[in-house]
């Protein structure tokens, strides 16, 4: 016969029932085990992911650093709605960057250059209302470079006035930049109906005593590499090996063009010396005062051979000024393609902010 229950035995049941209830609940369940692991497990594959897109990436950087970069101003100017384009001028194809709608103006670059090196100055000018045209030169960027051309001055120039025609740019500013001044000047002297104002940056095109040689344009070493950019530049820092390294490899692909270009310059038998009065349209000089490569005594000479210019010198800039420093020379380069300035004759020093 079963003894009654007590109030010390139900207490006792209850506790053990109350201990069974909680250890039951603090058990880890095995779904949520495996839902545990299994994010654990997609965050590992996205970090692993990430970690191997960083390598890649660097890796990239590391062995074609210029690539990326020129990658990255093609997307800037895709984004800024500019599109590639080109045409087939003298049976050589032209490459060239159109974007805006308005005022047409024609961007011509510099020896060894391309039209992506006016990719600062590209997008204000679209903005402030301009149908923005930046071509490559024969010889140069994407356009061709067929063994049996000059790449002298008037035949870079014929290209260029080839292309207006062919684009029906009939009334157009023009900027040129280095040898792309010295080109452009040629255009306006041989086309002045076409040419209603002209803009020229740290340009070559009249005589001086140079400080370089043809070979400075041309390097085949790191060093060689580090003295153009010095030449370049008003404050080079050091350029790292790997960089120098990638822009040997550049320059080497186009050493030959450039050298037919430089050598037809040294020359000196398409030197402007005595011809830039015949220059009549509205004329914008810009110069970087700390230019190495063409001295600013160049630009004077410059805007005194050329009376309706207007000179504007930009301090803390050298040759590569309307790359470098846009956000100062944009502005005020839109300003006298309005009309609004600055008037003929005038030397206007443009400091550092």
């Amino acid at each position: 016969m079963s003894r009654p229950a007590t109030r010390t035995d139900r207490s006792r049941k209850l506790r053990d029932t109350r201990g069974t209830v909680t250890t039951a609940a603090m058990r880890p369940n095995a779904s949520s085990i495996a839902a545990g692991w299994s994010q654990w497990k997609t965050f590992g594959y996205f970090l692993l992911v990430m970690v191997g897109l960083t390598m890649i990436g660097a890796l990239t950087v590391w062995l074609r650093p210029l690539a990326v970069v020129d990658g990255f101003t093609r997307a800037r100017l895709a984004y800024e709605g500019f599109h590639n384009e080109s045409v087939i001028i003298r049976g050589q194809r032209i490459h060239y960057y159109e974007g805006g709608s308005g005022r047409p103006i024609l961007l011509i670059h510099g020896l060894g250059s391309r039209a992506e090196d006016w990719a600062n100055l590209m997008p204000l000018l679209k903005r402030s209302g301009f149908h923005v045209y930046a071509i490559d030169l024969l010889g140069y960027g994407s356009s061709a470079r067929p063994t049996n051309a000059t790449y002298s001055i008037p035949e870079e120039a014929g290209y260029v006035e080839d292309f207006l025609a062919d684009r029906r740019l009939n009334h157009v500013s023009i900027a040129g930049w280095s040898m792309g001044g010295w080109v452009a000047m040629r255009v306006a002297l041989d086309q002045p109906q076409r040419v209603e104002r002209l803009v020229l940056c740290d340009a070559a095109g009249i005589r001086f005593s140079p400080d370089f040689q043809v070979a400075d344009f041309e390097p085949t070493t790191v060093d060689s590499v580090r003295r153009l950019y010095r030449l370049l530049m008003p404050h080079p820092t050091e350029i790292p090996d790997f960089l120098a390294t990638a822009m040997v490899r550049k320059f080497l692909a186009i050493n030959w063009v450039v050298d037919r270009s430089a050598r037809s310059m040294f020359r000196g038998t398409d030197l402007l010396d005595g011809k830039l009065g015949g220059l009549q349209m509205p004329t914008l000089i810009v110069w970087g005062k700390e230019d190495h490569l063409v001295p600013l005594a160049t630009g004077i000479a410059l805007h005194q051979q050329i009376r309706q210019s207007a000179l504007e010198i930009y301090d803390g800039c050298g040759h590569l000024a309307p790359g470098q420093c846009a956000s100062r020379i944009g502005p005020r380069m839109i300003e006298f393609l309005d009309g609004k300035g600055p008037q003929a004759q005038q030397t206007i020093e443009v400091s550092q902010p």
